[in-house]
């Protein structure tokens, strides 16, 4: 099977990234998948019961992040 990767950066406000994590937390949590589209092509990953999950918190000179990863 071919990989396939998605990835979208954005500049938005943080309210509306709080809003993007809701979206993706009310698709894992009801309906068990993420849904993303892609060039016109939309996908669906089913997303198993259980997941690793990973929150990193890196603080900076040159910034901060957060990135959280959930895998299978």
């Amino acid at each position: 099977m071919d990989l396939i990767e998605h990835e979208h950066d954005e500049h938005m406000r943080r309210e509306a990234a709080a809003d993007k994590l809701r979206e993706i937390a009310d698709m894992l949590s009801r309906h068990n998948e993420i849904r993303f589209v892609q060039g016109g092509l939309a996908t669906t990953v089913k997303v198993p019961d259980e997941v690793e999950f990973s929150l990193e918190v890196e603080i900076g000179s040159d910034g901060n992040e957060i990135e959280i990863e959930i895998s299978w």
